[in-house]
């Protein structure tokens, strides 16, 4: 997901960004470009999220930087961050996940600082589906796992899989990663199973997370 770093936008200064951003518009351009100055991207940008509509927005390098900061654009987006990591000590009892009441073996977990609590959400056919969240049930998995702490609100989660009756992988993530995953899924599933080419591109997601992935707690 990383692009080259570039300290100015090609379109005007970091405040003519943000001027854009709050209530601006610029002329479309064709291809892939940046939602908040227009600038043409490539197809690995960085995101940013608007964090009252939950909506991902595709940046350059140097609008991705300025919402870095907190409180740029008034606190209304911040910046996806970049890490990876596979979480192998994580602790989550089959007792747990039914406690969860996540109805399918893929599910992923982030402070929504709008709402002031943990949302859970599992990819389906229909798009990210929320799942209402005991609030008992999720203290007993964070107690249990204090790197859980370490989640950046909006913008990271924690996400899990269990295929048939396979242990649980748990990950830490970027957000636009879990969205990614319910992509796939919302375009190949079929049936009540999902099918051949569904559980393919499932699977061919959680191999790349796994090789993008770095132990809990190794150094970037």
């Amino acid at each position: 997901m990383s692009v080259s770093a570039s300290p100015t936008v090609a379109t005007g200064a970091p405040l003519e960004v943000l001027k854009r951003f709050l209530g601006g518009t610029a002329a479309t351009r064709p291809g892939p470009q940046c939602e908040l100055c227009r600038t043409a991207i490539d197809d690995t940008h960085a995101h940013v999220v608007n964090l009252q509509t939950r909506a991902l927005l595709c940046a350059c390098r140097a609008c991705y930087l300025l919402f870095t900061h907190a409180g740029a654009a008034d606190g209304k987006c911040r910046a996806v961050p970049e890490r990876y990591h596979a979480l192998p000590a994580f602790e989550l009892t089959p007792v747990q996940w039914d406690r969860l009441q996540i109805p399918v073996g893929i599910a992923f977990f982030f402070f929504n600082s709008v709402l002031a609590r943990v949302s859970a959400f599992y990819p389906s056919p229909a798009g990210a589906t929320e799942s209402l969240l005991p609030l008992d049930a999720w203290q007993d998995i964070a107690d249990a796992n204090p790197l859980l702490r370490t989640l950046e609100p909006d913008v990271e989660a924690l996400l899990l899989y269990r295929r048939r009756d396979r242990p649980f992988e748990s990950f830490l993530v970027p957000i636009d990663a879990c969205y990614e995953l319910t992509g796939h899924v919302r375009r190949h599933w079929k049936g009540f199973d999902g099918g051949a080419d569904a559980w393919r591109e499932i699977d061919a997601f959680f191999a790349r997370l796994r090789a993008r992935s770095r132990p809990a707690g190794a150094t970037p």
